[in-house]
């Protein structure tokens, strides 16, 4: 199962205690994967359309527990994909649809459709705890998230421009910080960064999946810390090894062309340690000199000694 599946099964089981925060989830799906029917009679029925019998069980769930209806649930299979099912979820009985209906404030009192383009009417969604119910229900319709062991990312997908900026100002007044992008047909609302899709599975109350986020999110700090750790100290000894290597290039320049013979005692005690211990740190050879020398000395030692063999190289290309 993947993170996103088990992030909506933890959802699925969330019912909200308030009725209220009830009717916002259902608006919520109803918005994202619904329709409402008109027959022959101008009679109304509801019916929502989804591809995870989860969502299609959550929505009887709170039909039920919102307003005593049992949707009637059926299942029908597509041929492409090959053996792929659609779910739906129908309110049959007029007087209940109508009912929630105007709950949903989709129809005023006298039954007649308010044409809202399918956005949910701020009534609902006053409450803090009713719009944590809004953002769960949109995932649980049409969200999706990586696994956080890969790249984080979070999104719910619509076809209408106005329902991804409702979702993204509901989204943004917890300082979510969510986008918009244009997918194709889509407009996807989205999170990028692993803090604030912590910050979104909490709002929505998923906070075992939560849990499950933060420690893979601390492991993949801890081993991005120890590689870090890890490349700083193999170039630092990367850069030891070539200033090292430079070093016993230039002194035996310098032993092949004049010889130690004019260089001072410290000089000449230094390039002998550096040509019998060329993988030696400059702690380690100043460990070694009589008296003891710290490392700045043998650094300032060794550059004397460069320079010289520079000198010497630029001194012979003259001459020739």
């Amino acid at each position: 199962m993947s993170f996103s599946s088990e992030v909506k099964e933890e959802l699925g089981k969330v019912m909200p205690a308030a009725r209220h925060c009830r009717i916002a989830e259902i608006a919520a799906i109803m918005s994202l994967c619904g329709s409402i029917q008109v027959n022959e009679f101008d009679e109304y029925q509801i019916r929502i359309r989804t591809e995870n019998l989860l969502v299609a069980r959550k929505f009887a769930q709170l039909l039920e527990a919102a307003f005593g209806v049992r949707g009637t649930v059926r299942v029908v299979r597509r041929m492409i994909p090959l053996r792929a099912r659609n779910y739906f979820v129908v309110v049959e009985h007029p007087e209940k649809a109508e009912q929630i209906l105007q709950a949903l404030k989709a129809a005023d009192i006298y039954g007649r459709l308010t044409g809202n383009s399918g956005t949910i009417s701020s009534l609902i969604l006053q409450g803090t705890c009713c719009k944590r119910a809004f953002l769960r229900g949109c995932f649980l319709a049409a969200g999706s998230m990586s696994d956080p062991r890969g790249n984080y990312h979070f999104e719910i997908v619509c076809l209408d421009r106005r329902k991804a900026e409702q979702i993204e100002q509901i989204m943004n007044t917890f300082l979510l910080d969510a986008k918009i992008v244009v997918r194709k047909k889509y407009y996807v609302v989205y999170l990028k960064e692993g803090a604030q899709i912590v910050d979104a599975l909490n709002v929505m109350e998923a906070h075992i999946s939560l849990m499950k986020m933060e420690n893979v999110r601390i492991e993949k700090d801890m081993r991005n810390t120890v590689n870090r750790q890890v490349n700083c100290e193999l170039a630092n000894i990367a850069k030891t090894v070539n200033a090292a290597s430079k070093q016993v290039e230039d002194i035996r320049f310098i032993q092949k062309t004049v010889g130690f013979g004019e260089l001072s005692d410290g000089l000449r005690d230094i390039a002998n340690l550096r040509l019998n211990y060329p993988e030696a740190s400059l702690k380690e050879l100043g460990a070694q000199l009589n008296p003891p020398v710290g490392k700045s000395g043998v650094n300032h030692r060794l550059r004397k000694l460069s320079n010289m063999a520079d000198e010497l190289r630029l001194h012979q290309c003259n001459a020739i």
